[in-house]
């Protein structure tokens, strides 16, 4: 974690307008929101517009497998040094078929024994994060595993996910109790 405490808190139920708890009301049908959602609802017009994004790219709509989207999503995270954001998706990528083992292989990058498509996954994440560009070499490589749209689906959830991370690390979001943060990660 960047910060040991949040520069913006997450909102108390106390203290929600109509218009934040509104913004919240998708993501409390689960569960009480978690301290990302209840952070950026201090924003609810952004919150309720982030949200349309996002369940784009965390859902079927997307096309990349669940386990793919989620090797990018969890480098995507490594890299940015976003400690919330790999805890959580930790979490989700063991769901969603990606192995303790594999997540650890994750933080060392395309040449950690990954199949060719896995690897093509990692340094795609690896290019957008650190130039914002896919070179032709890794497209090319992208092109013989996944069809257009997975490759469009890559940039995108790249994308999505820098910026969480962005939100993350800035605004100081903090792990929900007993949550583990990665020991790679720690400030």
């Amino acid at each position: 974690m960047r910060l040991s405490a949040p520069r913006i808190a997450p909102l108390r139920d106390a203290e929600m307008t109509d218009e934040q708890r509104a913004a919240l009301a998708p993501m409390s049908a689960a569960g009480p929101p978690i301290n990302i959602f209840r952070t950026l609802a201090r924003a609810p017009k952004a919150l309720t517009r982030f949200n349309e994004w996002g369940s784009y790219v965390l859902s079927r709509r997307n096309s990349l497998p669940a386990r793919e989207r989620e090797i990018v999503i969890l480098r995507v995270g490594f890299l940015c040094k976003s400690g919330y954001e790999f805890a959580q998706h930790t979490r989700i990528g063991l769901r969603e078929g990606l192995t303790a083992d594999e997540i650890a292989r994750i933080k060392q990058g395309a040449g950690a024994g990954w199949s060719e498509a896995d690897s093509a996954l990692i340094l795609a994440a690896d290019e957008l994060v650190r130039d914002h560009f896919v070179s032709e070499a890794t497209w090319a490589a992208l092109c013989r595993h996944f069809d257009e749209k997975q490759r469009m689906d890559v940039v995108f959830t790249a994308g999505q996910y820098t910026q969480v991370s962005m939100f993350l690390n800035t605004f100081g979001v903090q792990l929900e109790p007993g949550a583990t943060l990665d020991p790679d990660l720690k400030a």
